[in-house]
């Protein structure tokens, strides 16, 4: 079976964890701030990092006694002598860019139960101490990290909805194994509820969580806090997306299922084959990584919209994002006819009058009761109504820039 042989691949090396945790600890000796205590976070804490991945994750401890005030501005003044930028979040948080490191510094307070938390970045100590409980997992919850970043699947955000990194080590340590988990993952249903430390009996969670937290497919409670749905986050169409994946490996197991190749321009141009092929590039705005996904999102949404309901043939559309942004559809290539049928009211409707005005001068017709008249297409090329869209303030609010590529 290639685990073993994907662990050597994603594992990081011992001088690569040496290399990280010193840097971690050159920022953590740079910041004092009285009655505050700097630790590392996330998932290098945990022990359940990938090789490759430089994001360090700072806690920036304060006492209680900070409680009710503004500790991302005290932390802010600390920081004066980085270069950093501000992220915005439920609390504000600073990110540092050291060569190929970057670290994230995260105000929260030093809570000693979840119940005093005043925000939920707050209890991510406590998911860090219930990880490294079961470090003997670790490599299995690196497996399970890597097979969901390599299919698209890894991160709670909202313009990727899949499973976060959390969530997969509270599955991991449910189902004892990266594999144990793909095949239970066969037999999941919708609402599925995975209740690791068994806070609920039979289907007690679906009951007493709040209705907000069980709209999702996989129901899994959090080992720390009983009332909170780690998953919540979780779309269906990730959710299937998953367990077809996990069939496909059980049916074939192999490297490739943990290696994401990044998409290029060629690897599109192979995809489209002899259809038309549309593609778009942009450059971020600057900001929180899920604003700036969701923002990307929405322009991705709406080209594809409107290439949609200007009748053009969509075969194939996706997006990727590294250092820049990248869009493509694959469309038929067919030129759309000069005129199309705008249709209106059925016959019998009080709205047919004022169809009827509207297009005074043109020819009423009827196709299945329904009144229609046919008008000259605004656009017969789909990189006509690109070009067009990409210049729209909705598109240009939410990147810094944006071109068609010629193709």
């Amino acid at each position: 079976m290639p685990e073993k042989e994907i662990l050597n691949l994603i594992k990081p090396t011992k001088e690569e964890e040496r290399k990280l945790k010193e840097k971690a600890k050159d920022v953590i000796e740079k910041v004092k701030i009285k009655n505050v205590k700097l630790e590392l976070g996330g998932s290098v804490a945990k022990g359940t990092w990938l090789k490759g991945n430089h994001d360090i994750d700072i806690y920036a401890k304060f006492d209680l006694k900070y409680k009710g005030h503004d500790i991302s501005s005290i932390l802010k003044r600390k920081l004066e002598k980085f270069k950093f930028s501000t992220l915005h979040g439920s609390r504000d948080y600073f990110q540092i860019k050291k060569r190929n490191y970057v670290v994230e510094i995260v105000p929260i307070l030093n809570i000693k139960n979840v119940a005093q938390a005043e925000n939920i970045t707050d209890v991510s100590p406590f998911h860090v101490k219930w990880v490294r409980k079961h470090k003997e997992l670790a490599d299995e919850m690196r497996l399970a990290k890597a097979f969901c970043k390599a299919n698209k699947l890894y991160g709670a955000e909202s313009y990727i909805k899949g499973f976060s990194g959390y969530v997969l080590e509270i599955l991991i340590v449910n189902y004892g194994s990266f594999r144990n988990l793909l095949k239970a993952s066969l037999d999941w249903k919708n609402k599925e509820v995975i209740d690791v430390e068994n806070y609920y009996k039979n289907n007690d969670a679906m009951r007493e969580l709040n209705v907000s937290k069980t709209k999702s497919p996989l129901i899994v409670i959090d080992p720390v806090q009983k009332e909170r749905n780690a998953a919540a986050g979780l779309s269906l169409e990730k959710f299937n997306l998953f367990k077809k994946i996990a069939k496909d490996y059980l049916n074939g197991p192999s490297v490739k299922y943990f290696l994401r190749e990044k998409l290029t321009l060629k690897k599109i141009k192979q995809v489209a084959g002899n259809n038309k092929l549309i593609v778009v590039q942009a450059k971020t705005l600057q900001g929180k990584k899920d604003v700036i996904g969701a923002k990307l999102l929405k322009v991705f949404t709406h080209l594809k919209k409107h290439l949609i309901l200007n009748d053009f043939k969509l075969l194939d559309s996706g997006w990727e994002w590294d250092e820049n942004v990248m869009f493509y559809f694959v469309l038929d290539k067919k030129m759309l006819s000069k005129t199309k049928k705008h249709f209106g009211p059925p016959r019998n409707s009080k709205r047919l009058n004022d169809f009827k005005q509207k297009w005074a001068g043109k020819r009423i017709c009827y196709k299945n009761n329904f009144a229609y008249v046919v008008i000259d297409r605004k656009y017969r090329l789909p990189e006509e109504l690109v070009k067009k869209l990409i210049k729209s303030e909705y598109v240009t609010s939410r990147v810094k820039s944006v071109n068609l590529i010629k193709l």
